[in-house]
């Protein structure tokens, strides 16, 4: 049996970051509570700087699944890596859902100009892009996982890789603690107290784990292929914390007609695992999460293609305004680009109506949406530059003679991308140059679906935000047990807000469980 201060459970951002934050705190480069209520004093700007010089005789370990981890922080920004997004959080929190408030002492721990501070002093290069994002400048997601695992390192954490934990139990003080001496023994178990207790984590390989405090990082159900899945959800439920539906976000929306089929078969995530009774004994209950029933609407994105989607498909559309309408009701407008894929409607316009289209889906509602390919002029403009472009086509002595199909197809041609034209007609059979404005500025699109965890960017859902102490991330039910990351139910639109999110609860979570353990507790 090994035995650490501290275990995080979970290598990926927001777990990495922990492991670095419980260093930080270890080493003494976190500020004392009264040191920081005196510099907030002075400023507003809550951005202490990132060392980690060692734990001073503290132990830490973080235990991945995978053989190596960071595996979704590989696949970020098309494996660019969206790092952050420099907003100020008075806008940083309207792109944080369901609510921001519970993120705001995390984010001011550590906010944007910290985590951009913290990898430049650790050797990587960024640059701000467009909508203040934030890249690697090597625009390389792998230099991104070496730096924080680097650091990590430097932290002197230890990384156990492809170690699967498949049970978690908390022993209290009436427990047997393991003899000094013995080899379950750990540091100071001699000196334990009777009301104190550790958390025991074993690893489907046989390998045991004990600590004092547990941070679960585990992510959320987007992207199984990396090791999310959904393993923290069923752990948290154990200690009693209640985890909201859970569905994904950031995703492709499925227009009718676009595939082959319609829904493919229900996504099922159900899982079985080793519940723990007071008394410490597997009683071998199965858990049913009803967050993890199958989703109405899934469509896999492996399903094929109808002629309309093959048409569609590649299309990347600028400036354009994409509005979401549910059951007959306006309830979401984005401007931006859209983005035609063999999943659906992507881009940045198609994941952040995503969400609530998702939602409206799975509880039964009709979701519409409608596209404004022209949303800088006004309709009737629109009609009389159409007018305008149709009597000159048939002007034209090269259009003399040829069928109203082919001039019509001219004049799209001048108006859309050629490569938009034949699905563009496909979906709006009935169009002709005298209703065409109309229709470019109000492309309607019935939604049948969505593609699901398989390759959505974030999960929606999670640990409920009530059950957490968010100045300290610990849990209001299980004393030592912190929560970080996507698990939580914290979700963010597309641009590096979701990754910040995790930076910064990851290193709330880490230095509270340090400071925690420091101060005795």
């Amino acid at each position: 049996m090994e035995y650490s201060d501290i275990i995080i459970i979970g290598g990926g951002a927001a777990g990495l970051m922990a492991a670095i934050g419980a260093g930080k705190a270890f080493s003494g480069a976190v500020k004392t509570d009264k040191a920081k209520d005196a510099d907030n004093s002075r400023s507003t700007d809550n951005t202490g700087d990132i060392n980690t010089t060692g734990t001073k005789g503290h132990t830490i370990a973080v235990i991945e699944k995978m053989p190596r981890p960071g595996r979704k922080i590989m696949i970020t920004g098309k494996g660019r890596c969206n790092i952050t997004n420099m907003k100020s959080w008075n806008e940083f929190s309207g792109h944080i859902h369901p609510k921001a408030n519970p993120l705001k002492p995390a984010f001011h721990n550590l906010n944007t100009e910290a985590v951009v501070r913290f990898f430049n002093d650790n050797g990587l290069e960024t640059v701000l892009e467009r909508g203040d994002r934030v890249f690697p400048a090597s625009h390389l997601a792998s230099d991104v996982v070496d730096t924080l695992v680097r650091t990590v390192s430097e932290s002197g954490a230890q990384l156990h890789t492809g170690c699967e934990v498949s049970e978690i139990k908390y022993v209290t003080g009436n427990a047997r603690y393991p003899e000094s001496g013995s080899d379950d023994s750990y540091p100071g178990a001699e000196n334990r107290t009777d009301d104190a207790g550790i958390f025991r984590i074993v690893c489907r390989s046989g390998r045991e784990f004990t600590c004092r405090k547990l941070v679960i990082a585990t992510g959320g159900l987007s992207y199984p292929g990396t090791g999310s899945t959904g393993d923290g959800y069923l752990w948290a439920r154990q200690f009693g914390h209640t985890v909201s539906r859970c569905f994904p976000s950031l995703t492709a929306i499925v227009p009718e007609g676009y595939k082959i089929s319609g829904e493919s078969a229900p996504q099922n995530t159900k899982k079985t695992v080793n519940v723990m009774t007071a008394s410490g004994n597997a009683d071998g209950r199965q858990v049913k999460d009803s967050q993890m029933t199958p989703l109405k609407g899934h469509i896999d994105r492996s399903v094929p293609l109808s002629e309309t989607g093959s048409l569609l498909n590649g299309n990347q559309l600028k400036n354009v305004t994409l509005t979401l309408i549910i059951d007959g009701n306006t309830v979401q407008e984005e401007f931006g680009d859209l983005d035609f894929t063999d999943g659906g409607i992507e881009g940045p316009t198609g994941f952040k109506v995503s969400r609530k289209c998702v939602n409206a889906l799975i509880n039964g509602s009709k979701a519409t949406v409608s596209i404004d390919l022209k949303p800088a002029v006004d309709k009737e403009a629109l009609d009389a530059r159409i007018r305008n472009l149709w009597q000159e086509i048939a002007n034209d002595r090269r259009s003399q003679g040829k069928k109203y199909e082919d001039r019509f197809r001219i004049l799209l041609g001048k108006l859309i991308p050629m490569s938009l034209v034949q699905g563009f007609r496909r979906c709006n059979p009935t169009i002709d140059h005298t209703n065409l404005a109309s229709r470019l500025k109000n492309w309607k699109m019935d939604i049948r679906g969505f593609v699901g965890y398989e390759r959505c960017v974030i999960t929606a859902g999670g640990v409920s935000t009530g059950e957490i102490i968010s100045k300290t991330l610990e849990s209001k039910l299980q004393p030592g047990l912190y929560f970080a990351g996507e698990i939580l139910d914290l979700d963010g639109d597309t641009g590096g807000y979701n990754l910040q999110t995790a930076f910064s609860t990851g290193m709330l979570a880490g230095e509270s469980a340090a400071r925690s353990l420091v101060s005795g507790k």
